[in-house]
């Protein structure tokens, strides 16, 4: 039987290779969940994504994520058996058709990590063990990325005679801010442990074990989920604009954000708690 979690908004997730429950008060908790297959992206998960995240964003319970992985590592990344009959054995004799159904499958590829951006609420990677190929391309469209001290991160596809394609090579250098180090991981698919991931910037904090870093991501996610929805969202989704903007682009574009934004209840209720010297935890702020 596949794992059922039903949202208070009446929401059902029940997916083969996601696990989905609540972690806490409007925090929802997505966990890779083929642990006797490494967490192997397979056919099912790259679809199932999609459906999962697409869902969340329009679930007003939920306020923030953590995705981890079951077992004893976060993912392998791509399931090469379908990796062979989805992508490297196409049907057909003319060229053309060939590379347009394949340049057609990758785009479908990259949207199964895209809805992690495209998600107005945050969500924060938990990392443990190994985090190869695809993953790599997952935890880079994540908005906050926590791991273990045993965690190890590789930009495999080299290995594998591909280049990486669904997000890895246009996310990582922004991620970290170091071309020399993005193009020295990704030309030679070598491994980065946790010291280094955290030193580059890629982890913003490294735990002792799995447990006591889901801990602490559910606890930053409670916290995110207690602050205002139309802030936080709103926050989320200048952050992403910004990113890919000019400055004078992503100012204007916050003015007209926020020329309607601003009109939420939600600023005078956090202006009067402030004055009773209360915390956003205090407020009750409406669903969105």
């Amino acid at each position: 039987a596949l794992p059922i979690f039903q949202g208070n908004a009446g929401v059902s997730y029940t997916y083969e290779t996601l696990n989905v429950c609540q972690a806490r008060n409007n925090v929802l908790h997505v966990e890779l969940n083929r642990p006797d297959k490494r967490n192997a992206m397979n056919r099912s998960f790259w679809s199932e994504m999609v459906e999962c995240f697409n869902k969340i964003a329009n679930d007003s319970d939920c306020r923030a994520i953590v995705l981890s992985g079951a077992g004893k590592i976060f993912t392998s990344g791509i399931d090469l058996t379908d990796l062979g009959s989805d992508v490297l054995q196409q049907q057909g004799e003319d060229l053309a058709r060939i590379a347009w159904n394949l340049r057609k499958k990758i785009l479908e590829y990259q949207e199964t990590f895209n809805v992690l951006e495209k998600c107005p609420k945050p969500v924060i990677a938990a990392i443990h063990g190994a985090c190869i190929g695809a993953g790599v391309d997952l935890i880079t469209a994540c908005d906050i990325r926590y791991c273990t001290q045993d965690a190890w991160i590789q930009v495999k596809e080299v290995d594998i005679g591909l280049a990486a394609d669904v997000g890895t090579l246009q996310r990582l250098p922004r991620v970290i801010g170091n071309q020399s180090l993005v193009n020295e991981l990704a030309f030679t698919a070598r491994k980065m442990m946790s010291d280094e991931a955290k030193s580059c910037g890629l982890m913003s904090r490294v735990f002792e074990d799995k447990e006591t870093m889901l801990e602490g991501a559910f606890e930053v996610a409670s916290e995110i989920a207690s602050k205002s929805p139309i802030a936080v969202q709103g926050t989320k989704l200048n952050l992403v604009y910004s990113r890919d903007h000019s400055v004078s682009d992503s100012l204007n574009y916050m003015a007209t954000w926020n020329m309607s934004m601003l009109q939420t209840e939600d600023t005078m209720k956090s202006a009067m708690a402030a004055l009773q010297k209360k915390t956003p935890r205090d407020v009750m702020y409406s669903k969105l």
